[in-house]
Order: C-alpha cells, then structure tokens, then sequence
C-alpha cells in the first residue's frame, strides 16, 4: 500500500498542526455531534427519530446540499436553551484549539431557532458565554456572524435583523446560507444594505452547488467582502480576475464539497488550481460534525490528495486564513509573526 504524501512526509503534517491558522466558515449548528445530540435531547426531554448514536452517523450519507439540510435543521432542534447553546459552542472551541486555530469566525442561524420559539437573546447569550471563555481558558479569539436563511423570504431575514438590534454590538457581520439553487443573493438586497448601514461586515454563500453568476451577484448587490465556497469561479475567467485583482477571500470546504458530491473525490478538487489562479483561498470546515473533520482534517485531506500542494501553499493558506479575517491588524501582524516562526528554516515555503 503506497504511504500518504503526509504519511511519507511527516514535517507536512506537523507543519500544518502546528501553524496558527483562523477558521473563516463554520456553522455552530453544524458542529453539533452526535453525542452531544443525544445528550441535549436527553436534557431536554426530546424523542429523537433514531434509536442510538451510531443509526444517527449512518444517516450522514448525503447526496446533494438539501439532503444535507434536512438532517441540519433535525438536529439542531436539540438546542432549546443557553446551556445548549453554550455547550455546543465550548465544545467547537475546545477542536478548534486542539487544530491552533487562534481566530474563528463562527456563522449562527438565528432563524432556525427563533422559529421553534427560541430566543433570539437565548442563543446570543450562550454562545457569547462560550465565546469568553473559550478567549479565557483555551487562547481562541473569536466573533459572530448572523447568516440568513435563504430558502426564507427576506421579510424573515428583516424580522430577525429586528430582533438581533438589542445584540447588535455582539455581532461581527451578516452571511447568507441555506440551500443556494434557486435562492440567488440579490433576494438579499435591501436586507443586507440596512445590514451595511448598521456597520456590520457583509459576507455569502455563492458558488457552491449555485454558478459563477451568484458569486457576481453576492459582490454587486450584497457588496460581500467574503465569499463563502466560491469554488464555481472558475466557470468564469473574468470572475477569477476580479477575484484575484481585488483579493477577494473565498472560504473553501474540500471535505464539505466532497461530501456534498460538488467533487466527486479529493484528488479531483479544485484547491490547488485556485491557488494557482492568485486567489485568497481558505481552508475551513463548514459543518464539520457531518462533513468528517475539523479544519486540520480538512488540511490534511487535500494535501494526501493533492500532489501539487507542499510547504509553500500551507504558508500560503495559513496567511491568508489570517489576512482575510476582520480581526484588528495588531492581532493578525501577531498571528502572522508567529506563523512566520513555525516556518523558520523550511526551504522554499515563503
């Protein structure tokens, strides 16, 4: 049996573990275990539609985005109040350590809670309380970024800007997710003008099962400065040049798309030709507890994968991890001194 390339090069793999790196695209929701699942529904006094942990894994067999959302939106039933909410979130932050991940910007679905008669003040207040003390006790700094669900009308996502104005110094920036085809961004757009005007940060899904055009979309009417996946670029040349012009983070999910059957495998993901192209790629996890891994699973699978990938593009994925997120300067100059110290003396990584 031929060894992984990370296998037969074990400094690769220590090099990307040890590098600082910030997480730019995972659903809170989406890391929701199945253990802790069971164990909220048991909290909760919640029947759950399958009788143990391992009859809820074998149904992560997905066939396309949608698949993948009605068993999302199922499982975060569970959540019902801020212990939840903050055991969900601690128990991210804790994986995340672990992976050094010294920055997350973490995506919630406020809707998928308030319409279930949740708190919109009951989600905040539990992920905040994990969000400190995670920054306390495990040294990851992080922020919130409300998405809305865009299979809604967008009266809905204007009744939850309503309720999140009391919370609105909590919150980082507005993103949209849900299922992409047939649900553009430009459905967004007033939404995410008022959003603008309050100061928050814009991000979108765009380009993932949904086309090139999407992305255009996302960068004209909700004036994203993200874009979430955006692996559809390619389709379009022009696309990619203004991507790359105007250094236009994409946050990238390979063991997402894998999973979700955007790529039919790992080898043939599309990674190392974005990077090729001159664009702020990042690698992230989405919704990791369904997608097989935390950021650095999702690292090591495309660089086993991926034989173009080597020192040079882990630097580069890092830094750009780091330059594309909206912490303060002084923090990323920080966070890239110290990445800089984990690739002293490797030939050719810079």
């Amino acid at each position: 049996m031929t060894p992984s390339r990370t296998a037969a090069q074990p400094h690769l793999a220590t090099l990307l573990q040890a590098m600082p790196k910030a997480e730019l695209h995972v659903h809170i929701e989406g890391t929701l275990e199945p253990e802790l699942i069971f164990a909220l529904a048991r909290r909760n006094g919640l029947e759950l539609p399958y009788p143990d942990i391992d009859s809820l894994r074998r149904a992560y067999a997905f066939q396309d985005l949608q698949s993948f959302l009605d068993l999302y939106y199922a499982g975060a039933a569970v959540l019902q109040r801020e212990e939840d909410f903050y055991d969900m979130g601690m128990a991210y932050f804790r994986r995340a350590a672990a992976d050094n991940v010294v920055h997350a910007e973490i995506f919630f679905d406020p809707q998928t809670h308030t319409v279930r008669g949740v708190e919109f003040g009951t989600v905040i207040a539990g992920l905040e309380r994990a969000r400190r003390d995670a920054r306390d006790t495990l040294g990851v700094g992080s922020e919130l970024i409300m998405c809305f669900l865009r299979h809604l009308p967008q009266e809905s996502a204007f009744e939850t800007l309503a309720a999140a104005l009391p919370y609105r110094d909590r919150i980082l920036g507005v993103g949209l997710d849900s299922g992409e085809v047939g649900n553009p961004p430009g459905k967004f757009t007033e939404v995410f003008r008022r959003c603008r005007e309050l100061g928050w940060h814009a991000v979108a899904h765009a380009g993932e099962e949904g086309p090139a055009s999407y992305i255009w979309s996302a960068l004209h009417d909700l004036k994203a400065e993200r874009i979430d996946h955006g692996v559809r670029c390619l389709d379009d040349p022009r696309l990619v040049a203004h991507l790359a012009e105007h250094r236009i983070p994409l946050t990238v999910c390979p063991l997402s798309n894998v999973m979700l059957k955007v790529y039919p495998s790992m080898e043939r993901h599309t990674l190392a030709r974005l990077l090729e192209a001159g664009l702020c790629v990042t690698v992230n996890s989405d919704d990791p507890a369904y997608f097989g891994g935390y950021v650095n699973r999702n690292y090591l699978a495309c660089f086993e994968a991926l034989p173009e990938l080597g020192a040079r593009e882990a630097y580069r994925l890092a830094r750009n991890s780091l330059d594309a997120s909206f912490a303060p300067e002084t923090d990323k100059q920080r966070w890239r001194q110290q990445l800089d110290a984990t690739f002293a003396g490797v030939p050719d990584a810079r």
